[in-house]
């Protein structure tokens, strides 16, 4: 301001000076007036300037000169300059938080306050089938039409989630998405959903575990209770009651062994991945699959012909009690199933990449198509009369499955009705290796009789 003053000062004395010159006393009366009135034009003229550059708006540099006008020019650009930073940062940091919401496992769906859609990320988009630009300022409720969502949305209380079949679900292939909906800002919600598909089936497994265990232990219980009270209440002969001993301990076996597959399931999946340091021949393997055979053919009371080819010179890396638990369960299942006069053969075949092959076939009543998918299952039954007659607990394959997979290995399935069953183990190569010196190859053929 002192500037001005001095400056204003200065150019009307300089007229003045200037006029009385020229023209004695009116020239300094016409400098007088008109040394101001140049430094009002020349004042206006730079402040014109200064508003036709704060009017542009387009980032240019401020005009340059001195004075009021210059230096308001100068802050202008200084408060221009550090606004363009401050937006530049929140532009930055908005597109990192978009970015990080874009990488969350979990879909985000913003929705202003009349439920259209704002913002969705990739994982939103894939939950609803949403185009996330298409989509843009539509009303969510059109494009996710179910009756529980809309019903959460127009409720008052969000504290808890629901939970909802995906646009994507099919029968075959269920998909379950939870919801949950979130009160933000002015009025705007945020929508966050998560596919709880797998939580869902391993919750419904749960279920479904616990009432088989129940249903497989009550069956034997509710026979034991009843033999009890008989021998408590009736006065039985000794050869009706050794009858009804054996019985009971027959039911006593078979919750035993359902407990003891129940505690090798546990441990199958609470336990390390087996190395590589241990190594077993399959020889050995093949030896113990075939006595145990033999064993249950005798319980049993059947005579099957068991056909053991060529063992090869291979071992096998991993545990051995895993490995013979899977390859004896295949073979006890063949037993099991196979009726008297059957044949089963047991195989090792080496495959053309350096695999093994283990190989279980039987001549029992074959499997059809539609069961073969689910025989892993934990107490999937074929045919639940049948397996109680031959005394399964329905965990044999899920056993073998868990230790295939432990090993590296694959578990194949063959069977037709009337055709037979084939079962085979596919090893990896690198859990294979020859044994050095072994050139001995035996095979046999055993006339199982019981």
């Amino acid at each position: 301001m002192t500037w001005r003053i001095f400056s204003f000062l200065v150019c009307q004395i300089g007229a003045a000076w200037l006029g009385w010159s020229a023209g004695g006393r009116l020239g300094a009366a016409i400098g007088l007036v008109a040394g101001p009135l140049a430094w009002l034009a020349i004042d206006t003229w730079r402040g014109v300037r200064v508003l036709r550059w704060l009017r542009a708006d387009d980032g240019g540099d401020a005009p340059v000169g001195g004075g009021l006008w210059g230096e308001a020019a100068i802050r202008a650009r200084r408060a221009l300059r550090k606004r363009e930073l401050q937006a530049d940062d929140a532009q930055q940091r908005l597109q990192e938080f978009l970015a990080a919401i874009q990488a969350s496992p979990n879909g985000v769906v913003l929705l202003d306050p009349q439920g259209r859609i704002e913002w969705c990320n990739q994982t939103a988009a894939g939950h609803f089938g949403f185009d996330p630009q298409r989509d843009l300022m539509q009303q969510v409720g059109n494009l996710l039409r179910d009756p529980a969502f809309t019903a959460y949305c127009n409720g008052r209380s969000h504290e808890h989630d629901i939970v909802i079949p995906g646009p994507a679900s099919t029968a075959s292939r269920p998909v379950k998405l939870s919801l949950n909906l979130h009160d933000y800002g002015e009025g705007r919600r945020l929508l966050i959903s998560r596919d709880v598909t797998a939580l869902e089936q391993a919750e419904a497994m749960r279920r479904d575990f616990v009432a088989n265990v129940s249903h497989e232990i009550r069956t034997p219980l509710t026979v034991l209770g009843g033999f009890v009270e008989t021998l408590q209440q009736l006065p039985l002969a000794p050869e009706e009651r050794s009858r009804y001993l054996a019985l009971m301990a027959q039911q006593a076996q078979r919750m035993q062994t359902l407990v003891s597959d129940l505690l090798t399931l546990s441990r199958l999946e609470g336990s390390p991945m087996p190395g590589l340091g241990e190594w077993t021949p399959v020889r050995t393997l093949m030896t113990q699959c075939a006595h145990e055979a033999r064993s249950m053919c005798d319980a049993l009371g059947k005579t099957l012909e068991l056909r053991i080819a060529p063992a090869a010179p291979i071992e096998i890396a991993g545990s051995s009690s895993e490995l013979l638990s899977a390859m004896s369960n295949l073979v006890s299942n063949a037993v099991r199933y196979t009726q008297s006069g059957g044949t089963i053969d047991i195989a090792w075949r080496e495959l053309q990449d350096s695999r093994g092959e283990f190989i279980v076939h039987d001549t029992g009543p074959g499997i059809a198509a539609e069961h073969l998918s689910r025989l892993t299952e934990r107490f999937y039954r074929v045919d639940r009369s049948r397996s109680r007659e031959t005394g399964g607990t329905g965990l044999g394959l899920a056993i073998v499955k868990h230790a295939v997979q432990r090993h590296g290995a694959e578990l194949q399935i063959e069977s037709a009705p009337g055709a037979g069953s084939t079962f085979a183990i596919r090893f990896p190569a690198n859990r294979l290796r020859a044994i050095k010196g072994d050139t001995r190859v035996r095979s046999a053929t055993e006339s199982l009789a019981g």
